[in-house]
């Protein structure tokens, strides 16, 4: 029997190439992979949040507050006059009494017991806030892309990474992992997580739809993002806003409870029942505005 040939390919028939190139999703998950191990190599997050005046990307890192000089607002509190008025009938006021608890110690007769446990009760209470501010010390805080008590949000991942490549003094510039980042970073790698993602400017409207609109994803994190720019930028109005005990914080639990679900899901919708919408809304109105007023828009 005579052999066959081996059949030869179709001219027109392209031929298989065993160097197919990978597929664009494939190359962007690996590109993402690549952005995210960097971002947590060096403990450094992309952020982006939308405010009523556009969105912005900025960074966001979380260290011991043993190891952070916060943000020096002297200057940003200047420019506020109410503020400037305000800190000066405050400083009057601390005089007057250091003035008046000194006459008033001359003028009493106090038996040296008394004195004696006196001094015996401000050294425990000396040792007890040691403790505390050493325990505080440890614990993580946040600190952003900031200057001088200012926010700084960018329009577009490339501007962000020139400023980051520029040298420009900044609070985060203080990291031991800033050189590094400044080095390897590339506008593909901004690229923030969807928890990482706050949208500031739908809250006060979702709140005004009323208690069955209410998103409690996105008053969650409103809240989450509210509290790190506070402690952050130093802006004590609205860490009291949203403090343990205010009406804000009332607001959080119960969403927070919702979201649980059970019998305590149950109960955070009848706590929400109880909060104003007007009064919430009023509320993240301030907030929102007060963390607008010290951005610095960068584009």
């Amino acid at each position: 029997m005579a052999r066959q040939s081996p059949q030869r390919p179709d001219a027109d028939e392209p031929e298989l190439d065993d160097t197919t190139e990978p597929a664009a999703d494939e190359v962007d998950a690996d590109r993402s992979a690549a952005a995210r191990a960097l971002w947590d190599e060096l403990r450094i997050d992309p952020v982006e949040i939308a405010l009523p005046a556009g969105t912005g990307l900025t960074l966001r890192a979380y260290r011991p507050a043993r190891e952070l000089t916060p943000t020096d607002v002297t200057e940003r509190d200047e420019e506020d006059p109410f503020l400037a008025r305000r800190q000066v009938v405050e400083a009057e006021e601390d005089e007057e009494v250091v003035i008046l608890d000194e006459e008033f110690a001359a003028l009493s007769a106090e038996d040296e017991e008394e004195r004696r446990e006196g001094r015996q009760r401000a050294e425990a209470e000396e040792e007890e806030d040691e403790e505390a501010e050493e325990a505080a010390g440890d614990e993580e805080v946040p600190v952003f892309l900031s200057q001088r008590g200012r926010l700084l949000l960018f329009k577009t991942p490339e501007s962000l990474v020139s400023f980051i490549r520029s040298g420009a003094p900044n609070d985060l510039s203080q990291l031991d992992s800033w050189s590094e980042l400044s080095e390897r970073v590339e506008p593909a790698d901004i690229a923030p997580l969807d928890e990482d993602t706050y949208e500031l400017d739908l809250v006060v409207e979702n709140l005004r739809g009323g208690h069955d609109t209410w998103d409690p994803t996105l008053l969650i994190e409103a809240g989450e993002i509210a509290r790190d720019v506070a402690y952050a930028l130093r802006l004590p109005a609205v860490l009291d806003m949203l403090s343990a005990g205010s009406s804000l914080d009332d607001l959080d639990e119960a969403l927070r409870a919702t979201v649980n679900g059970g019998i305590g899901g149950f109960l955070g919708r009848r706590r929400l029942k109880k909060i104003g919408a007007q009064t919430a809304s009023l509320g993240w109105r301030t907030i929102v505005g007060k963390i607008s007023a010290v951005v610095d828009w960068r584009d």
